[in-house]
């Protein structure tokens, strides 16, 4: 059988980091291990019961059987239009200022190809959601980190950025309730956002993937809330971590007008939308969808507690999580953050994630995910105690 080479933009795309972390966790398993994952970010509990009747009535919907509209049924763009007035004060309009997305991951690499020409520069959070790196490479554009630094709140600060740099940028992704730092960003920071893209006339896409997961009673911010924002930039939204939708692949951008088009310019070419009872079904979770937002973050919340309480009574101190469903939990002295990783997962059989799989700046931290029952979470804190890395426990 003859072995066809690859073409130059698969062999620039980097490694897909989540991939390779599930191999290591199957190997293991296979093995016959319990492995605790703790290590990817998929949501572990299930779509709300409203929300898979709703599919299941609409499966049954002829029209729905045949090719849904190339951009999307109006009926969603306005129910996402609804939604964002209701949770964010902010005022769409469905028809030019929302795309239907297949999951924030699609969009987050479509808008490369869509903004962006060989050589251009790109500022990246560091660290940051890998997957913003495959849509540079694949648009041949070149990143320009952004480092994201504990005494800064892991917010960029732009104050230390050159003139020149910024100046060569013509695309800015950020990302709040951030992951992997889970950090939160404020409303100030999104005005000095705004100012600095108006100034420098770059296009600012703010990831929005765990916008519904916000601790302590505060609501993280939409981008959009921001003063001229939808002048400069777009939000992606995704339903996979608000209503437990991961494997149903729905999403949508929102905001400015020439990248909304450009989104769904490049998206005619790629797809003819997403079968129609989906839609239908992320329609009804935007519209009454509340109840089940609320419980998910008393959930989430309640596992952020145990955990951080039951690691900081090992020892492990420093956790930070201010929104989304991950922790960002400090290494120990005398480890990387890809020694210490290896050793839970080998050792413990509990899997983290790596801070500096984000990037390099994500050295010395690993990434925990919430998503797992309370007692494994308890269980995979008594598994590190007993490596004894911990030399002081409480």
């Amino acid at each position: 059988m003859h072995d066809f080479e690859s073409s130059d933009l698969l062999n620039r795309l980097p490694e897909q980091f989540f991939a390779a972390l599930v191999k290591k966790a199957k190997k293991l398993e296979n093995e016959g291990h319990n492995v605790i994952n703790l290590g990817q970010g998929n949501p572990d509990l299930p779509t709300p019961a409203f929300i898979v009747e709703a599919l299941k009535a609409a499966s049954e919907n002829t029209k729905f059987h045949k090719y849904p509209p190339f951009q999307g049924y109006p009926f969603l763009k306005e129910a996402i239009a609804r939604f964002y007035e209701d949770e964010y004060g902010v005022m769409v309009d469905p028809a030019t200022e929302v795309a239907i997305l297949f999951g924030a991951k699609t969009g987050l690499v479509e808008v490369s190809q869509c903004l962006l020409n060989k050589g251009d520069k790109v500022l990246v959070p560091d660290p940051g959601y890998p997957d913003y790196m495959s849509g540079i490479a694949i648009a041949h554009a070149e990143p320009v980190y952004m480092p994201l630094l504990e005494e800064n709140d892991f917010l960029p600060d732009y104050a230390q950025f050159d003139h020149d740099k910024l100046t060569e940028a013509k695309l800015l992704f950020l990302n709040y309730p951030n992951n992997p730092t889970a950090a939160m960003a404020t409303t100030d920071f999104f005005d000095q956002t705004v100012a600095l893209a108006k100034n420098h006339q770059i296009c600012v896409v703010h990831d929005f993937a765990y916008g519904a997961i916000g601790y302590d009673g505060v609501q993280a911010p939409s981008f959009l809330q921001t003063k001229g924002a939808k002048d400069i930039g777009i939000e992606i939204y995704t339903l996979s971590k608000t209503f437990n939708m991961a494997g149903w692949r729905v999403a949508f951008a929102v905001g400015n007008k020439s990248v909304i088009r450009s989104l769904e310019l490049i998206q005619d070419h790629y797809y003819v939308s997403i079968f129609g009872a989906i839609q239908y079904a992320a329609q009804q979770a935007l519209l009454h969808g509340k109840k089940a937002i609320n419980e998910n973050i008393q959930i989430y919340e309640q596992r952020r507690n145990t955990f951080l309480q039951k690691a900081e009574a090992i020892g492990w101190k420093g956790g930070i999580s201010k929104g989304s469903f991950f922790v960002w939990m400090p290494v120990p002295d005398g480890y990387s953050s890809e020694q210490f990783a290896n050793i839970l997962l080998e050792k413990a059989h509990v899997v983290v994630a790596p801070g500096n799989g984000f990037g390099t700046t994500g050295e010395g931290y690993v990434r925990v995910a919430l998503l797992d029952e309370e007692s494994n979470l308890v269980k995979a804190c008594e598994r590190i105690k007993h490596l004894q890395i911990f030399k002081r426990i409480v």
